[in-house]
């Protein structure tokens, strides 16, 4: 159906709930690029995906572009230049869906070579409630397939969860602004975004990451994403 509205190449429907690596609910990947889209990004990338963190936020359902629910440097972060541009794609979007108990589908349509026009996104969008009416139909037990979450609200859990992820990289070495810094930085907010976030300029930043650098002994933002998916992998 969503097809007869507007081409497009791969669909994925990913189930989220808390920190735990997301669900793969269903994709029609060709087997060569399924280890880029699923297997690799539940190693850890996912933490630092604009949607991921969006579900968990959450937003409101609703059809979202990738590119309006990430920070501002988010094509020149590590996370796009070391995972995201390996899958060759040129737009995103997904339809949101709570599914209820902090549960949340989000149904990726994906191009690999032009985006969505505005004519497009917008058909598309006037199915909103018909895929979240079907994905609340197929999909309404997504939360127990999940660990329990204890009895706190959602978006504060996610929060504290993904900032002890952060916190445990760089652990005895790095110090807990240093720490924020890194989880800004990854997440592909620029300088001056990720200062006005941690109420701080941004030359103080830039001074923290030269710091974490020569603390970690590395050079590059490449490298500093890797010792971060490393730490995911070992915890």
């Amino acid at each position: 159906m969503l097809r007869e509205v507007a081409a497009y190449d791969y669909t994925v429907v990913f189930g989220y709930r808390g920190e735990v690596p997301p669900l793969d609910l269903y994709d029609d990947f060709p087997e060569g690029k399924r280890s880029t889209f699923v297997a690799d990004y539940q190693i850890g990338p996912y933490l630092l995906d604009p949607f991921y963190l969006s579900a968990t936020r959450p937003v409101a359902a609703g059809l979202y572009r990738l590119r309006d629910l990430a920070p501002d440097r988010f094509y020149q972060g590590e996370y796009f230049r070391t995972y995201y541009s390996r899958t060759g794609l040129a737009e995103e979007i997904g339809f949101f869906t709570d599914v209820g108990e902090g549960a949340m589908v989000v149904l990726s349509l994906m191009r690999a070579e032009r985006p969505f026009a505005t004519k497009e996104f917008r058909a598309l969008d006037t199915l909103s409630p018909v895929v979240q009416s079907c994905v609340r139909r197929h999909w309404a037990d997504l939360a127990s397939r999940f660990s329990p979450l204890p009895a706190t609200a959602a978006g504060s859990l996610m929060d504290l969860r993904i900032a002890e992820s952060f916190q445990r990289f760089g652990a005895g070495v790095l110090t807990a602004r240093e720490r924020q810094v890194v989880e800004y930085t990854l997440k592909g907010y620029s300088a001056e975004a990720a200062g006005q976030a941690l109420g701080i300029s941004p030359g103080t930043v830039r001074i923290h990451r030269r710091n974490i650098y020569t603390k970690l002994r590395i050079s590059s933002q490449g490298e500093l994403f890797s010792r971060f998916i490393g730490t995911l992998g070992q915890g």
